[in-house]
């Protein structure tokens, strides 16, 4: 997954550098960058202290960002550009994590550092962010929105996962572990060929096959 994470990355430098090199971003004030002014004066003194007490604690760093509008690119690109820009969490750790909140383009996105990944998760961020901060922001509170999306971040870095919905879960499996779809794909060739040799019918087989392998869910924003 890193090493993944890590052509994701340069592919995106590659593709997209002309852009990105026009990108302006905030300073890096504090534990809480509102410069799109979201978030009420009393939410973000008690988020400032519990990110501090956090970072006090275990190390673990978590910035919340709030931004205008994106400058034109997708909040991937934005929020990996704006983590090299502020170098969040320990170095030789890369012990951080952003949640970043776009006003105009409605967007949300948690950037995770490596040293974070393995219990920040993708499936965990997507339940962060779909169950948990986006129904406060669709009813227009968006300071308790961002201030309960922190707490569950903080709860999941402290060591208390949150539960996953299972189409989720699976999808965060197949993302995360590319050779367990190889694999499949290779025992499903496997399986057809011996199918053949023993004079079954294959075409209905593979029908049955692909007709099973749908999954539902969907996640809102």
């Amino acid at each position: 997954m890193r090493l993944l994470r890590i052509g994701l990355a340069l592919w995106l430098l590659a593709c997209v550098g002309v852009a990105q090199a026009a990108l302006t971003f905030p300073a890096l004030t504090g534990r809480v960058v509102d410069n799109a002014q979201m978030i009420d004066p009393a939410t973000r003194a008690q988020l400032t202290q519990q990110l501090q007490a956090l970072e006090q604690t275990s190390g673990d760093q978590i910035v919340v960002v709030t931004v205008p509008d994106l400058q034109g690119v997708p909040i991937e690109d934005f929020g990996y550009q704006l983590g090299r820009q502020w170098g969040i969490g320990q170095k030789g750790k890369d012990n951080g994590a952003l949640l970043i909140v776009a006003r105009d383009e409605r967007k949300l996105r948690i950037e995770v550092g490596y040293g974070l990944e393995g219990v920040l998760t993708d499936a965990q961020s997507w339940v962060i962010i779909n169950q948990v901060i986006a129904p406060k922001f669709k009813a227009g509170n968006f300071s308790q929105g961002i201030s309960d999306g922190v707490a569950a971040m903080v709860q999941v870095v402290s060591g208390e996962p949150l539960a996953v919905p299972a189409h989720v879960a699976d999808a965060n499996f197949a993302k995360d572990n590319p050779g367990f779809s190889i694999g499949l794909f290779i025992l499903l060739i496997g399986v057809l060929w011996l199918c053949n040799r023993l004079g079954l019918p294959v075409g209905a087989i593979l029908l049955a096959i692909l007709s099973s392998s749908g999954r539902g869910g969907g996640g809102g924003g």
